[in-house]
């Protein structure tokens, strides 16, 4: 009887016979066959040999030179008898040869085909395995308790890093990035409700690991490398976080619609080119987004339509090369934009529209050279549009068509005014030129 609790085999209760060499295939027994082949070419040379005699007529063993037989004569019948038999052996050996082959063949295959059904079995265990890590870590990231939460980001990156395809491993990033565009509520402030704080301050601890884990993995020297992928942060509040460093190459990284506001952010010596990035209709407001000796080289990063309003944005030292940042129609209202010290050199940076009003934009020490640099047709109204130091030797800076009232657009102290940029006429009353061109005029 069959114990019924007892695991069933996977075939039979009885071990596998092991296959024989040729087995499958259907070849002759080779004992049985290199015997008759013998056998019938020492019978096939014994025939031929007695065959030849009876065509002499059986003679008799004479002297060299004698009618008859002679000794060399029945030295070359046994010779020809021995060259029929050395060529069935020939044959034989052919034969041999071929059946080893074909045997070997059939081994390869069956070995071959082995490996394939083991690879597949693992693959399928593989995949089973990963996808009950995957449902495990999105529960703990949708648990009520932020400390599940924090364990479900951290083993999502972990899939990540083990997956061993790319788009496994897509999935997992958009996972984290769904989770950061979910409805955010606002922070209570210090007079909120106390559980209500508290519910904040962890909800919003969880979105911040959201992003170091992120950029830790799209650094220089990560273990393992994310640039490339797509980032989608549509529609994404950041009141705070950190993605100094980070090198956004290639794929699709969005910030559209992204809000801005409160918190420290930080774009610190972050690099983006290739692939297109972008921030349309972005919102700046409060504190600081820090873009400081960020590098925008190939592709295309887009401000169009972004709001840069209160606090500050920084793009210090930031360097601006190759391909296109595009800033039209972006406004530029209250707080201060900082481009001190950027570099403008090849690609376009396009100003097309822009509207700067209240406080700051500064292009201290700013240095344009090669390609273009566009301001047609912004609006200048309030505040002050500083370039002292800046330097404006090579390319094309140019101002035509905008629109200056109530604002003030200072070049006094340019440190290089070789290509000048290209002003409107009549020069506003709002824009002041270096102090030796307005001797000069």
């Amino acid at each position: 009887m069959v114990n019924p609790d007892e695991p069933t085999p996977l075939l039979s209760g009885k071990s596998p016979r092991k296959a024989a060499p040729g087995q499958g295939l259907r070849l002759a027994r080779i004992g049985p066959t290199l015997a008759l082949a013998l056998a019938g070419s020492i019978l096939l040379s014994a025939g031929l040999f007695v065959g030849a005699l009876r065509l002499l007529g059986f003679p008799a063993l004479t002297p060299i030179g004698q009618q008859g037989l002679s000794l060399p004569r029945l030295l070359d019948l046994l010779k020809l008898s021995f060259a029929v038999v050395a060529g069935i052996g020939g044959v034989i050996a052919l034969v041999v040869a071929y059946r080893k082959q074909k045997v070997t063949e059939a081994a390869e295959h069956r070995q071959q085909a082995a490996e394939l059904r083991a690879d597949e079995a693992h693959q399928r265990e593989a995949t089973k395995l990963f996808n009950e890590r995957f449902t495990t870590a999105a529960n703990h990231l949708g648990h009520d308790s932020p400390a599940v939460r924090l364990a479900g980001v951290h083993a999502l990156a972990g899939l990540a890093d083990d997956a061993p395809t790319r788009e496994w491993r897509q999935t997992m990033i958009d996972v984290l990035c769904a989770y950061l565009r979910m409805p955010y509520a606002p922070d209570p402030g210090d007079d909120g409700d106390p559980a209500e704080r508290l519910a904040f301050a962890s909800l919003r601890e969880v979105r911040h690991t959201i992003i170091r884990v992120i950029t830790a993995h799209l650094r220089e020297g990560a273990t393992t490398s994310w640039q490339g992928h797509d980032f989608d942060f549509t529609g994404v509040v950041f009141d705070g976080g950190d993605f100094g460093g980070a090198k956004f190459s290639g794929g699709t990284v969005s910030f559209r619609g992204a809000k801005f506001s409160g918190g420290r952010i930080s774009f610190i010596a972050a690099e983006f080119s290739g692939g297109r990035i972008p921030f349309i209709g972005a919102e700046f407001s409060g504190d600081t987004v820090n873009f400081r000796a960020a590098k925008f080289s190939g592709g295309m990063v887009d401000f169009r339509g972004a709001e840069f309003s209160g606090g500050m944005v920084s793009f210090f030292a930031a360097e601006f090369s190759g391909d296109t940042v595009d800033f039209r129609a972006a406004k530029f209202s209250g707080g201060t934009v900082n481009f001190r010290g950027a570099k403008f050199s090849g690609g376009m940076v396009d100003f097309f529209g822009a509207e700067f009003s209240g406080d700051t934009v500064s292009f201290f020490g700013a240095e344009f050279s090669g390609d273009t640099v566009d301001f047609r047709a912004a609006k200048f109204s309030g505040g002050t549009v500083d370039f002292g130091g800046a330097k404006f030797s090579g390319g094309m800076v140019d101002f035509r068509g905008a629109k200056f009232s109530g604002d003030t657009v200072d070049f006094r102290t340019v440190g290089d005014w070789s290509h000048s940029p290209m002003l409107p006429t009549p020069l506003p009353a709002g824009v002041l030129l270096p102090i030796d061109i307005q001797h000069s005029q």
